[in-house]
């Protein structure tokens, strides 16, 4: 999940109450960040060649060079975006102190740090850091979690260029790691625990599973195309893959916990006892499934 980041305010006078809401929220999501990252790195080895897929596959016509990743995360997508477009210049946007500094080391191993500009923002406010006019902006599993994502997407067709293409990339579905008949003591507890996550996602993500070629329109843009990319990795798994299940369910755990029944509960924390002989890290069966959604939409 590429989540925000930077905070900058928006303009004009706030109340003492407002700001202490901000430095709360900014702190907040710094706790956050630090359990995100290693999944997000992890999320873009597993991935990668998927990632790249659809990278391909947009519609840009001209390649752009100027390039805006919003809620960038570690830099999966911007590092794609910089392999696929490599004479563009990349502004990447997000909330996380330590996620882009994750980003500006990825950048800067691969050469590409002269590429690549950092805005640390919140693109929950109602004002946004000067951004250039992008001919390409990519948000993937960031227009989910903004509060106004209708705002949002009128704020991203008036930064783009005209004849702009915005990118967004939504998981369809989060990954799926085990067989269904696994694990032995709990046949089937991983599809509970996506069960009790939907429940919870629900509640507390309400824009998660939008239809975005609808909000996309009706915010003013041409939808040129949408594509869902099915993933089916393994096994045998690689070590990149059973960290990846493990850092997916033990970040499951805490939004499902209370929804599961004591023996699920149980059987899920064997799996995630890395020292055990029930550890998902043993396991030789494990792939990696999930889907992920793309819609290409023009500023006209």
């Amino acid at each position: 999940m590429n989540h925000l980041s930077p905070h900058t305010a928006p303009q004009g006078g706030h109340h003492v109450h407002e700001h202490e809401h901000e430095h709360e929220h900014e702190h907040e999501h710094e706790r956050n960040a630090g359990d995100q990252a290693e999944i997000l790195d992890l999320d873009a080895e597993v991935l990668a060649e998927h990632i790249a897929s659809i990278t391909a596959w947009l519609p840009v016509g001209t390649s752009p060079r100027r390039i805006v990743d919003l809620g960038c995360g570690t830099g999966a997508g911007t590092l794609a975006l910089l392999e696929r477009f490599p004479e563009a210049e990349l502004t990447a946007v997000d909330l996380s102190a330590a996620h882009l500094h994750r980003l500006r080391e990825k950048a800067a191993a691969v050469g590409a740090a002269d590429r690549v500009r950092i805005v640390r923002a919140d693109l929950d406010a109602t004002a946004w850091p000067e951004l250039g006019t992008p001919e390409l902006v990519w948000a993937s599993a960031s227009m989910h979690h903004m509060p106004d994502p209708d705002r949002t997407l009128r704020q991203v067709h008036d930064l783009l260029a005209p004849g702009g293409l915005f990118a967004v990339v939504e998981l369809a579905g989060f990954p799926r790691f085990l067989p269904a008949d696994a694990p032995e003591d709990a046949p089937g507890l991983e599809e509970r625990c996506h069960a009790a996550l939907d429940h919870h996602h629900a509640e507390q993500v309400p824009h998660r599973g939008a239809d975005w070629g609808t909000k996309l329109t009706k915010a003013g843009f041409t939808v040129e195309g949408e594509r869902t990319v099915t993933v089916d990795i393994g096994p045998p798994r690689t070590d990149a893959a059973g960290r990846y299940a493990l850092s997916s369910l033990r970040r499951m755990r805490g939004s499902v916990a209370s929804a599961l029944t004591a023996e699920d509960l149980t059987a899920l924390d064997r799996l995630l006892d890395t020292g055990g002989p029930h550890s998902i890290l043993r396991r030789i069966d494990l792939s990696v499934r999930t889907e992920r959604t793309v819609w290409a939409a023009r500023r006209t």
